[in-house]
């Protein structure tokens, strides 16, 4: 049985799909699971061993492409694959295994895909409240009820961790506390960088290490925290690449973050995690960790879902304090 999967476009969401790769696993020990995703994944899907192999999407996030759709569509109709499933919910998505002439195309109807899904499931969101359930569901038949799922775990080498222990001279004789501070979406996802310095600096008094994490987009809010405990983290943020942070995660003793990528992947690495959720929905996309600790104030204004926040002030974030979150953080 060879499967290919056509993935998200988000890495919290790609870390939530390694539930679905276990289903198949589970249920079909030697199928072929192949993943259709975006260039920046690939290091990614390489710590999940469900995967069999990658191919890179040609088209940006929320391009069209017809021709490179299509082109490698035909390229893919050598794979001979039993089947496609398709996680995101728009049209174009399922555009390639319908060009590949792959025999079943599953995947919920999202952007009325009638004809290019031919397992065109309806998503009923008072029994799947959770994207990963979502994922989940699509691994069996319309039949099954909704089963239990597997935890993301994702799997992390001593010598990943060697190498980037070299590379970046670190030092792991203190407790680490990585602060996760990005949140690619928007604005009203993410605590303040007052908040995140003040709990920096308390658990620097207390002999832990903080470790600023993010992408090249997040440099200016984790160099703001680096500032304001002046200057007593360690910043890599746009540093390395997504395999390299997993790895750095990897050698936490604790992480707090936002609701974002990086959340996701600390769940999946096994850590334990302080999420802090604002304009999100814990119960939709919570952190898939048995352990972890969900702070969020339920405001009647939240969930939003809002890149920025519509009143203005935030509250929802700006009213947890750092105290609140100081007290979760322990060895």
């Amino acid at each position: 049985m060879k499967i290919l999967v056509i993935a998200p476009s988000w890495v919290g969401d790609m870390v939530m799909a390694q539930s679905l790769f276990i289903t198949l696993k589970s249920q079909q020990p030697n199928c072929q699971i192949d993943v259709l995703a975006p260039s920046w994944s690939l290091g990614l899907l390489a710590r999940m061993p469900e995967v069999s192999k990658t191919f890179v999407m040609p088209i940006s996030h929320g391009e069209f492409g017809l021709k490179a759709r299509f082109s490698l569509g035909m390229k893919l109709r050598f794979e001979k694959y039993d089947q496609a499933i398709v996680l995101p919910n728009s049209w174009k998505s399922a555009l390639i295994p319908f060009f590949a002439g792959i025999s079943k195309r599953t995947g919920f109807v999202g952007e009325m895909r009638y004809g290019l899904l031919n397992d065109a499931r309806k998503l009923d969101k008072s029994i799947l409240k959770m994207t990963v359930q979502r994922f989940v569901a699509l691994g069996f038949e319309h039949s099954e009820k909704l089963p239990s799922y597997s935890f993301p775990a994702l799997n992390v080498t001593t010598q990943h961790q060697k190498n980037v222990i070299e590379k970046f001279a670190l030092r792991l004789a203190n407790p680490i506390l990585v602060l996760c501070a990005g949140a690619e979406f928007g604005n009203a996802k993410r605590w303040t960088e007052t908040h995140f310095a003040e709990l920096a600096t308390k658990k620097i008094t207390e002999g832990w290490q903080i470790w600023l994490i993010g992408s090249e987009k997040d440099k200016s809010v984790t160099n703001e925290i680096n500032k304001l405990t002046a200057w007593q983290c360690i910043d890599f943020a746009g540093k390395t690449d997504l395999t390299e942070a997993i790895d750095l995660i990897s050698l936490a003793n604790t992480v707090v973050s936002n609701d974002s990528g990086l959340m996701h992947v600390a769940a999946a690495l096994n850590k334990k995690v302080i999420a802090i959720y604002g304009s999100s929905n814990p119960k939709f996309t919570p952190p898939l960790h048995p352990d972890a600790e969900i702070v969020t104030l339920n405001l009647p204004c939240s969930p939003c879902f809002k890149r920025d926040c519509p009143l203005g002030h935030r509250q929802c974030l700006t009213d947890i304090l750092p105290t609140q979150i100081m007290e979760l953080v322990q060895l």
